[in-house]
């Protein structure tokens, strides 16, 4: 039998899981400045973007608003609308950059919903292709990532930057 080596993963599976009192970690990552470390791939107004660090696809990113809220119901009209905006250009990139199948696109509210911060709401967009799941994930509960994420970091932040605004946008 082979192994798979993902040592990336050791570094979730060891970290201490505690409360923050000083707010949620997509507040702490809004109010860095190391886009870079964070990988923050887009900001603006009301939320921002980011990959997941430990994602369940490759490109697997998440659109958060900056406020710290549980659910949508916090969230004025304008953020909500901010969010699906960020949503859909952070898509158009991903489309231009990796070429996927199709998306999935949710929010999983509540940690009964598996929401891994429950504390603040937060879109996630992963990428699929077709014949994209095997058996890694069910034999070895093992995700296989064909790319760095700080390489399709700065290769989303440019497709971002080139300004994929659908024509609805900017009416």
């Amino acid at each position: 039998m082979e192994s798979l080596h993902a040592p990336w993963r050791i570094q979730y599976i060891l970290a201490p899981k505690v409360a923050m009192a000083d707010g949620s970690l997509f507040s702490r990552i809004a109010q860095s400045n190391d886009d870079e470390a964070n990988y923050v791939i887009a900001r603006e107004r009301t939320c921002f973007a980011l990959l997941n660090a430990y994602p369940y696809n490759g490109g697997h990113l998440l659109v958060v608003p900056y406020k710290q809220t549980p659910d949508l119901n916090g969230l004025t009209e304008r953020e909500l609308t901010d969010l699906m905006l960020l949503t859909r250009r952070c898509q158009n990139a991903l489309t231009e950059v990796m070429r996927p199948d199709g998306f999935n696109v949710g929010i999983n509210l509540g940690k009964v919903a598996g929401a891994g911060v429950a504390d603040h709401v937060h879109i996630h967009v992963v990428p699929r292709w077709q014949g994209d799941t095997n058996f890694m994930p069910v034999l070895a509960n093992v995700t296989v990532l064909p790319q760095a994420l700080a390489d399709l970091a700065v290769r989303i932040r440019a497709a971002l930057a080139a300004g994929l605004h659908p024509a609805s946008e900017t009416d």
